[in-house]
């Protein structure tokens, strides 16, 4: 990518859903204003996934290699716009996670936008297997809950960790989202995967808008991990297709998930 290719909030975007017109990511990022939608209870989540049209989340092992330049910048911009990100533990350590906002031009719009400079960044483990040795655990500036009921060994990290120790029996997503609307004002929260714990989301009716990446491209094979992973749902989850956005043969998806309801 060459420096007049960034993945900023200017990149070009043919709005297709709900009106046919040209757009910018950063002209979408800047009208979600997903906090205000937020429940008494928990925060407004948000789940951002790019697929090959063949339902792949990963090609190798990775998501790298999935998405393109317009990929990059609505993933950059749904980070920019929230308090808070939650991944699996898999996930982190697949992508080794570091520092959440990198760009301190868009710290700067964060903190512009009455948000602190980097998102707080949320971890759950029942086996307390937290994967300490990627970047985002040796970053000081970064802000780190991991939920989980064993301890947590903080020798040698210098992010700012607060472990929340819980029962084992009381260690669900519902919990952990409460405890984050309660104790951390966070109001708005982007999940980033993986597939088997979007599905435990859905399962427990966490998900409010799905922002899906459709990517021109094919991984093949009949084990590669998709959208969601794991038992069936017990009932189908209904979407509503809120926008449809194109850019050299990517698509870029926004659905509000039942019984969520956008204006």
């Amino acid at each position: 990518m060459s420096a007049t290719e960034r993945p900023g909030p200017a990149l070009e975007l043919t709005q297709l859903l709900p009106e046919a017109k040209t757009t910018t990511v950063g002209e979408l990022v800047t009208s979600l204003d997903l906090g205000s939608s937020a429940p008494a209870d928990r925060p407004y989540v948000v789940v951002n996934f790019v697929a090959t049209a063949d339902g792949r989340t990963a090609f190798h092992g990775r998501s790298g290699q999935l998405g393109d330049l317009g990929d990059r910048a609505v993933f950059h911009g749904l980070r920019e716009s929230v308090d808070a990100i939650f991944a699996g533990t898999a996930t982190i350590r697949d992508e080794r996670y570091g520092r959440l906002v990198r760009d301190p031009e868009r710290r700067r719009r964060r903190t512009d936008a009455g948000l602190s400079p980097d998102p707080l960044a949320c971890v759950m483990s029942r086996s307390g297997n937290v994967p300490t040795e990627i970047p985002l655990f040796a970053d000081p500036d970064s802000r780190v809950v991991v939920f989980t009921p064993t301890g947590l060994d903080l020798s040698g990290i210098q992010a700012q960790v607060e472990v929340v120790r819980l029962d084992p029996g009381e260690l669900t997503l519902t919990t952990m989202l409460r405890r984050l609307r309660s104790d951390y004002e966070v109001s708005s929260l982007l999940g980033e995967g993986g597939a088997t714990v979007f599905a435990a989301m859905l399962r427990e009716r966490l998900v409010d808008e799905l922002f899906l990446t459709l990517a021109p491209k094919l991984a093949g094979g009949d084990d590669g991990p998709g959208v969601t992973s794991g038992p069936e749902l017990p009932e189908l989850v209904s979407m509503r297709p809120v926008w449809a956005h194109e850019r050299e043969g990517s698509l870029f998806l926004r659905y509000a998930l039942a019984p969520a309801a956008l204006e």
